[in-house]
């Protein structure tokens, strides 16, 4: 298959001896849309840098549509990089902001004017052509940088936390235009982010980094769901980690001896596991039922078999249409739990008794 991008054994070191990125292994398929999401300092903006050429890589190999670019120039890459302050000329109006890159591509003239209409209409900036980009709001910037860095039609858009500088609003709507334009446009984009949400709801696979390594290359859903790691469990979205050792297996499932006794949760990707070994069911807060403590036991072991935690509801808290709840395990742990307003309205009260309880198959069991 020909990939947009490969980054294979790539490395980045710096003088002092300090590494960046270490061992990083991608393939990236024409119009996709991947996200580098990671906590500051794991190297996912030092990764895009190497991709655009702003950054050197010290081994391994850089890959655009097959051809070996490690020491090729910025400019002469086919791609396109958008910063998160946008880098916009503020002495040049809109069209001249948009025109700069075909200039310096020394474009005819009249095609140049011909592809910045174009993109200008695309992205509803027509009406603003002439006007400064200094006096202009953050989200009309933001379509701007946009606007220049696809005029030059690059195989490849990056992307370093652009909405970083938006308030809420505008960075939703903002969002929503950028997959629209990815999908319509069926560029690869490769996205830097450091906000969850942002990465979950755009890309079409996330790359979560730490300390330089990759953790985890997964679907936005497979990763919230199925966390491979500690890191990740703890990183994405709102689990619950349940220490303890392998007793055995059932059905697909490892079954564990925990502080709350045998626990189970799905096997993922067939991980080969043995009795005796140290591993955790991961819950995420999605996953968990709580059912009111004066259900049957027989109903409640059909539905769950033996996954169900005693536990006290400590707080409800009702956010438009979710439940939030705090609750309290008799080890003192607390855990996180949400779900539809509809489904715990009549059935739970703080300070009353409650079980925490999941299916099997929504659980994972990966190695502490």
């Amino acid at each position: 298959m020909a990939y947009d991008l490969q980054l294979t054994n790539v490395y980045k070191t710096y003088d002092n001896g300090t590494p960046a990125v270490i061992d990083f292994n991608l393939d990236v398929e024409k119009g996709e849309f991947i996200a580098f999401l990671g906590p500051s300092g794991c190297g996912k903006s030092t990764t895009l840098r190497m991709i655009s050429g702003f950054e050197t890589i010290t081994s391994g190999d850089l890959m655009i549509r097959g051809k070996r670019v490690n020491d090729q120039l910025p400019e002469k890459r086919p791609t396109s990089m958008i910063f998160q302050n946008y880098a916009l000329f503020p002495h040049m109006n809109v069209r001249q902001n948009v025109l700069f890159g075909l200039e310096v591509k020394n474009m005819p003239r009249d095609q140049a004017n011909r592809k910045v209409d174009e993109i200008l209409e695309k992205l509803g900036l027509s009406a603003i052509a002439n006007m400064p980009t200094a006096r202009l709001s953050g989200g009309q910037r933001q379509r701007i940088a946009l606007a220049r860095s696809l005029v030059v039609e690059p195989d490849i858009l990056l992307l370093d936390e652009p909405l970083g500088a938006l308030d809420a609003n505008l960075r939703k709507s903002i969002q929503n235009e950028l997959k629209l334009l990815q999908r319509d446009l069926g560029i690869t984009f490769v996205f830097v982010t450091h906000a969850q949400s942002e990465a979950l709801a755009l890309s079409d696979r996330i790359v979560v980094m730490n300390a330089g390594r990759i953790e985890q290359i997964s679907p936005p859903r497979e990763l919230y769901t199925r966390p491979c790691s500690q890191f990740v469990a703890r990183f994405i979205g709102s689990n619950t980690i349940l220490p303890g050792t392998v007793v055995g297996q059932e059905d697909g499932n490892v079954i564990l001896q925990t502080a709350f006794g045998h626990l189970t949760g799905a096997n993922r990707a067939g991980v080969d596991v043995h009795a005796g070994r140290e591993m955790s069911i991961i819950l995420p807060a999605e996953a968990v039922d709580l059912v009111p403590a004066d259900v049957p036991e027989d109903e409640m072991r059909a539905n769950f078999g033996s996954n169900a935690i005693s536990c006290t509801i400590e707080k409800l808290q009702i956010v438009g249409h979710i439940m939030h709840m705090i609750v309290r395990f008799a080890d003192g742990n607390q855990i996180n739990v949400e779900g539809h307003v509809d489904k715990y309205r009549d059935r739970l009260k703080a300070g009353s008794r409650a079980f925490v309880a999941w299916n099997p198959s929504n659980a994972t069991v990966i190695d502490n």
